[in-house]
């Protein structure tokens, strides 16, 4: 059953996607939002190429069914694997992906070194390679893969000494490199950007792609917003208690309400 009112859709593989939603949100508070976590099958980083194709285009379809009239990838591996997937697909559908910003962070650096915080199948990617090739500009591009950080994020335990030791064994090698521009490749990673940014230094710039997202997704939808502000629909294939929860202290939205689906 498809509902009446035209939302944006908004994906991710867990909780990372939250803060690209809470962008949306500020920009777009007359706008119905709807949000799924595919917590069932997170983190997409770890996952191989098609099964990340296949979960988004199965979360998409859903989306669509719900009412969404454009959609954002807030994922950056679902966006280096599935966007066009996700466009040849549904070729009318306006689709907003999450990419890492190498232009941006390439002009801000003093010194010419950057380093990328992601998953293992972002920087693998050929959306990403190309991204490199694109916008490096004689910059060094210093890749840190970070297994397992979004699936500690996930877990909600900030204070974590595991969490904590992850954060320490991926930033020590951009710290050692001299990079001064780090880009936080993955949704997940700005969630504990105070983390992050004290392994790295305060002297690093610490940089993140949601306000160019959202902007993005404003740029692209046409239909009138609601007079009031709207509440973000959420949704999970995973725990709901547990989105719930973590929409409560990591986004300060208490009380919220999370659907479970199967798919």
């Amino acid at each position: 059953m498809k509902d009446q009112a035209p939302s944006i859709g908004v994906f991710d593989s867990g909780v990372g996607g939250l803060t690209v939603l809470r962008e949306l949100h500020r920009q777009l508070a007359g706008v119905p939002l709807r949000y799924v976590a595919d917590a069932a099958h997170a983190p997409y980083g770890e996952k191989s190429p098609n099964v990340i194709v296949e979960r988004s285009l199965r979360v998409a379809a859903h989306l669509q069914e719900r009412g969404a009239k454009l959609l954002v990838v807030a994922c950056n591996t679902a966006t280096a694997h599935a966007i066009q997937a996700l466009r040849e697909r549904w070729p009318d559908l306006p689709v907003v992906g999450t990419e890492p910003g190498i232009k941006p962070a390439v002009q801000a650096s003093r010194v010419g070194r950057v380093g990328v915080l992601a998953t293992p199948a972002t920087l693998e990617s050929a959306r990403f390679n190309a991204l490199v090739e694109r916008h490096a500009a004689g910059a060094q591009i210093v890749r840190q893969p970070c297994p397992g950080l979004a699936h500690a994020i996930e877990l909600g335990r900030f204070d974590d000494p595991a969490l904590l030791a992850l954060v320490e064994r991926f930033c020590a090698p951009l710290r050692a490199a001299g990079v001064d521009t780090v880009l936080m490749g993955c949704t997940h990673y700005p969630l504990i950007r105070p983390l992050l940014q004290r392994a790295l230094g305060a002297d690093v710039l610490l940089l993140d792609i949601e306000t160019a997202v959202a902007k993005q997704a404003a740029r692209l939808w046409t239909l009138p917003p609601f007079a009031d502000e709207q509440v973000p629909m959420l949704a999970t294939t995973g725990d709901a208690q547990a989105l719930a929860q973590f929409v409560s202290v990591a986004l300060g939205w208490p009380g919220a309400k999370v659907e479970s689906l199967d798919l």
